[in-house]
């Protein structure tokens, strides 16, 4: 699946938005991707998770990852592309944890995915939490790259596709300059 498909399906389903947008960060935005208005089409789902998973063919994972509650259908999907078990991390007392008695033996390898990449934030606490378990991460995959780039990490990480969007603070945003005030359509309040 090449980038402009991917983004074609977000379009399609209206998972791409356009318009003035809170972000979980509190910045302000004009491109919001809500990633389950596609995935919550099983077809778009498995597609999206077979293109990521080739990407990682050769990284032999046995467990992919991801943190909930956005990345759980991509890792659900990755891995069953790639023939792998799933988990997914939660955050207990503000900190990024394995739950529900979920474990990762030492040195198993560890694929960590995730639907948007922004910062990385989120996907650097599944890192840690790996790494904390004695897991062993061999990539990183996400459907879309929000960070046009700038989210590094020190393993491979590879995105479907890349979107370029521009973020202000609220004080600096020419959108509520204008007039327009910002809505959060995303799932963390």
């Amino acid at each position: 699946m090449t980038d402009k498909e991917t983004l074609a399906l977000y379009e399609k389903t209206g998972a791409l938005m356009h318009g003035h947008f809170l972000l979980t960060s509190g910045l302000h935005s004009d491109v919001y991707l809500q990633s389950a208005l596609v995935l919550q089409f099983p077809e778009h789902a498995a597609a999206l998770g077979a293109a990521l998973a080739a990407s990682f063919r050769d990284a032999a994972a046995t467990t992919v990852l991801a943190p909930a509650i956005g990345g759980i259908l991509v890792a659900h999907e990755v891995a069953r592309a790639l023939g792998s078990r799933c988990l997914f991390t939660e955050r207990e007392n503000g900190v990024m944890t394995l739950r529900r008695g979920f474990t990762i033996a030492p040195g198993e390898r560890c694929l960590i995915v995730e639907d948007v990449i922004t910062t990385g934030g989120s996907t650097r606490e599944v890192v840690e939490c790996v790494e904390k378990a004695g897991g062993l991460v061999v990539g990183l995959g996400s459907l879309i790259d929000r960070s046009g780039g700038a989210a590094r990490f020190p393993v491979r990480r590879v995105a479907l596709a890349t979107v370029e969007a521009r973020t202000w603070k609220p004080e600096e945003c020419p959108l509520c300059k204008s007039g327009s005030r910002a809505i959060k359509p995303g799932s963390r309040v």
